[in-house]
């Protein structure tokens, strides 16, 4: 009986693919712990390298000293000043006070007519003494040239400022309704103009120009409303701000940069 010829084995033609899978899946793992060590510290890093190596080497690494790290410590922040004034400054802030009531009182006897007919009102704050005198007073309708009868009051009241030394502003102010003219193309240059005539009016009288301001603010602070004929006559005014001697009180917190 003749023998029979042994099967050949079958040949499996799709074994590369176990050897591609496994490739594939070092190679993810290999960016799986890339990434992973881009967020670690050196320490961490270290072993990580250590048993990477030992698992392919097939040596048994030595354990790795490990130093603690010491997160650097920042300056201790300073304490923010009190947002009130030091004992020490309380009498001055009440002399200052003082001081500023009797320039109040002085401009209320130098205004005392316009006063009494409403035209000027005298009002004392923190911040100083204000004197808002009514537009009607100073100048014509449309005008920045200062009336003969405005001059006799501003120069009463350059009197009471020439006894001091406080900074003075004087703010121009306008109603709402537009004016276009030759001269003053809106109430900005009209209210700005305003402002520096009685400016003007101060130097020569004899005040330092250092310590005048002049501004224009035209229709932005309105104190009554423009729905009213008597709104927007109050409206139109200027404003003379005799600033207090004492410095706004102001908190100071200082500003740390993020590390």
């Amino acid at each position: 009986m003749a023998r029979r010829k042994h099967e050949e084995e079958h040949e499996n033609h799709d074994r590369w693919l176990v050897s591609y899978a496994d490739f594939i899946t070092l190679l993810f793992a290999f960016f799986v712990v890339m990434y992973a060590i881009s967020s670690v510290n050196e320490g961490k890093y270290r072993i990580l390298s250590n048993s990477l190596g030992s698992a392919f080497s097939g040596v048994t690494p030595k354990a790795p000293t490990i130093r603690p790290q010491v997160e650097p410590s920042r300056p201790a922040l300073p304490l923010p000043m009190s947002a009130h004034p030091p004992r020490a400054n309380d009498a001055a802030a009440k002399r200052e006070k003082a001081r500023m009531t009797n320039i109040a009182r002085d401009i209320l006897k130098a205004m005392a007519p316009l006063i009494s007919q409403g035209k000027v009102r005298v009002t004392q704050t923190n911040r100083g003494v204000s004197v808002e005198i009514n537009a009607s007073v100073l100048f014509a309708p449309g005008e920045a040239k200062l009336s003969p009868q405005s001059e006799k009051a501003l120069r009463a009241v350059a009197e009471v400022l020439n006894k001091v030394d406080n900074d003075i502003q004087v703010e121009g102010h306008t109603d709402n309704v537009p004016i276009k003219n030759t001269m003053f193309p809106s109430n900005w240059e009209l209210s700005a103009v305003r402002a520096s005539s009685v400016v003007r009016l101060f130097l020569e009288s004899g005040v330092n120009e250092k310590r005048l301001v002049a501004m224009g603010h035209g229709a932005n602070h309105p104190v009554d409303s423009n729905d009213t004929p008597e709104g927007r006559l109050r409206n139109r005014r200027v404003e003379l701000m005799i600033l207090s001697g004492l410095p706004d009180v102001v908190t100071e917190v200082p500003v740390v940069p993020d590390s």
